[in-house]
Order: structure tokens, then sequence, then C-alpha cells
């Protein structure tokens, strides 16, 4: 007797069934708009990537970035192991570059390692030499100003590369409200920021308490602030915390998307395997942006030529 367990697993099986097939004999068919997806991770959430190829698809991404994760370790940075693979199982480095590799002009890959390890930089190093686009995702336990931070700030100016940080305040990279000194000390240095400490401060209310807070927004947020003041500072509107404060007030999000215009990247950072429905945060975003963005320009600009002309593609 079939039970109602193995019946649900049965019928997602067959539902992601014809994307996988699509993925794996077909080639990217690109939609009339370019996308470019600069925050992707291989192995998210024990996704496959073959089904993590079929999503990208199907969300219409004709360019995406993948993020790797730093190495395995148990330290007070990587929560004693829990934020390994970035917390959410991801793998590192070398799947990146093979994955990129198998599928030249649609994947890039980026740099990435435990903050504070002593090896940190020449690991990074390694992958930039590689051809990697970006040192991401930076999601650790150490302070944004931190000497080892800094250490990976100068190595990002060095190369010519982003670095994108998960400000997730008292988690990883806290002290957001630092991140001005750093800005100014490494003016050569392009910071993404991401995350829920991000997306939350676009509200100059905000009270510091919750990760993915509600309601009305007041304009002039540090996130706006930072935007607007440093040549240096862009956002990668991915994850839930992005979506989240696209949703929670249409005439803020209108006025914010119109204001920093050329500072906003589009990302996913999206562990769904269809690549499309509610279930796919990541499409969510990209209705999001069209829907509250005052013009086809404006909405060109977030999900394909601001990146391209900050990665030089």
């Amino acid at each position: 007797m079939t039970t109602r367990r193995q019946f649900l697993a049965a019928s997602a099986a067959f539902s992601i069934a014809p994307a996988l097939r699509a993925a794996e004999t077909s080639t990217p068919n690109p939609p009339p708009d370019p996308i470019i997806d600069i925050h992707q991770h291989t192995h998210y959430h024990d996704r496959t990537d073959l089904q993590m190829l079929a999503h990208q698809r199907a969300m219409g991404i004709t360019t995406t970035i993948l993020l790797p994760a730093g190495r395995f370790i148990e330290r007070p940075s990587t929560h004693a192991g829990k934020s390994n693979g970035l917390a959410a199982r991801c793998t590192g480095n070398d799947a990146a570059v093979e994955f990129a590799k198998a599928h030249p002009g649609e994947f890039l890959f980026g740099a990435n390692e435990v903050t504070d390890l002593p090896e940190a930089k020449s690991e990074i190093e390694k992958y930039l030499k590689l051809g990697a686009k970006i040192i991401a995702e930076q999601k650790f336990g150490v302070q944004c100003d931190s000497p080892e931070s800094e250490r990976l700030y100068a190595l990002a100016a060095d190369y010519g590369v982003p670095i994108l940080l998960h400000f997730q305040e008292g988690t990883y990279n806290s002290g957001f409200q630092r991140l001005p000194a750093m800005l100014k000390k490494f003016p050569k240095t392009t910071i993404i920021m991401h995350a829920q400490t991000t997306w939350a401060n676009i509200d100059a209310n905000y009270d510091w308490k919750s990760l993915y807070p509600t309601g009305p927004v007041a304009k002039g947020g540090l996130t706006s602030q930072y935007l607007a003041d440093y040549p240096n500072c862009f956002a990668d509107m991915s994850a839930g915390s992005g979506l989240n404060s696209l949703l929670r007030d249409e005439v803020h999000t209108r006025w914010f998307l119109a204001q920093h215009q050329d500072k906003i990247l589009y990302g996913s950072d999206c562990a769904d395997t269809l690549g499309r429905g509610p279930g796919c945060q990541g499409a969510g975003t990209i209705a999001a942006i069209r829907k509250y963005a005052a013009s086809k320009a404006v909405e060109r600009k977030i999900l394909f030529e601001n990146s391209k002309k900050l990665f030089r593609l």
C-alpha cells in the first residue's frame, strides 16, 4: 500500500522531471531580456546540480554567478561548524569552478574561504587567478571591520573584484553601523551588501529587533544612506530578506528602486528546484522588480545592466 509520504514524494519527483530532462538535453534558451543572477549556490540545501541548472533556466537567467562556501571546519567563526556550507550545505570552491567550466558563458564562479583562517587570503587568491569574479559569499561570525576582513577587502581591490557580505547582526559580519568606515578606508573595494540586516535597514525607524520587519517604511535608513553616499557600495536584492523588503511597502519600494537604480543588483539566493510558482523566491523577486520599477529602463538596470557593468561581462 502506498503511504501518503510515498505518494507526495513520487508526485514531487514527477513534477520536476520535465524540467530536469529539459535542462539535461537542451541548450539555454535566452528570454527576450537577459538576466544576470549574482547569487546562487551549488548543492544548496542538498539540491542537485541538475536541479539548480533547471531552476536557473526556468527563471530565465542567462548568466549565473556561483558563490562557494568556505572549507568545513569547527571554530568560533563557523559557530563550531554549524555555519559550514554557508549554513545551507552548499559546496565549496572546486565544485563552483567545475560546474561553471562545464557551462561556459552561462555560469561564472566566485572565490571564498572562512574569513579568519590564516590561509584565507592565499586560498581565495588561488581561485581569483583562475578567473573568479567575486569574493563571496562571506558569511562567517566575524566583525565586518575585523583585521581579517580588512585583509580580504584589500585583496578584492588588488584583483578588481567585488566582495559580498552577508550581514546578519550578531551572527555574520556584525557591525553594520560601522560599515562606512570600511567603505572610506577601502575606496577601491566594491562592497556588496546582502541579507537580513541590510534589508531591515531600508527603514529609518528600524528597531534592530526583527530580521524580517513588516509594515510601512520610513525613507532614509542606513542601507539607503550607504548606497547614496558611497560609490563603492552596492546591494544584492536576493533571498527572502530582499523579497520581503520589496513587498512590505509598495510606495517606498517604488521610491527605493528609482532612487538607487544604479546600485541594486539582482540575485536569487534561491534553493527552490522548479524556478517558478509560489515556492520560488527568486522568481518572486524578478516579478516584484518588474512590478515596482518606475520604467523598463530601471528594470533592465537592476536585472542586467548594473551587474554587466560591475562584473565587466
